[in-house]
């Protein structure tokens, strides 16, 4: 069994509403700061990026929120994982920044595979029963 004391659940509770709430703010801001995401994602390239920035965001809310909850956590966690997978290499190419940029944007890019990293530990443990959650769906 995966949590078998009342600790290791609480601490387990404590990491998804961590790891949960930082990643459905990240979605607030991509959904309240469009104005401001999508010249950037545009100007990286992004096709399309007045919806895939709105798109986006939903996915880290609703991942997000999936994960603090225990709703659907393989849904949640693999749109987490899809998304940092996908936008990190593309919003954060460090290598092809410009000299001024490239220590912020390895940063950025360091962040988000440690995101990626989380998700899939929750992809992994969706399976399993997780204290103190709703436990609806897998």
């Amino acid at each position: 069994m995966v949590f078998d004391t009342v600790g290791s659940g609480i601490v387990f509770l404590l990491a998804r509403v961590l790891f949960g709430g930082v990643l459905a703010f990240m979605g607030l801001n991509h959904l309240s700061s469009g104005d401001q995401m999508v010249p950037y994602a545009a100007a990286k390239g992004v096709p399309a990026a007045g919806l895939m920035v709105p798109f986006t965001g939903g996915m880290l809310l609703v991942g997000g929120l999936s994960i603090v909850t225990g709703v659907y956590p393989v849904v949640g966690a693999g749109a987490l994982a899809v998304f940092l997978l996908v936008t990190t290499p593309v919003m954060h190419d460090f290598w092809a920044a410009p000299a001024e940029e490239q220590q912020s944007e390895m940063t950025a890019f360091l962040k988000n595979v440690g995101l990626l990293a989380g998700s899939l530990v929750f992809l992994a443990l969706a399976s399993v029963q997780w204290p103190y959650a709703v436990g609806v769906g897998l």
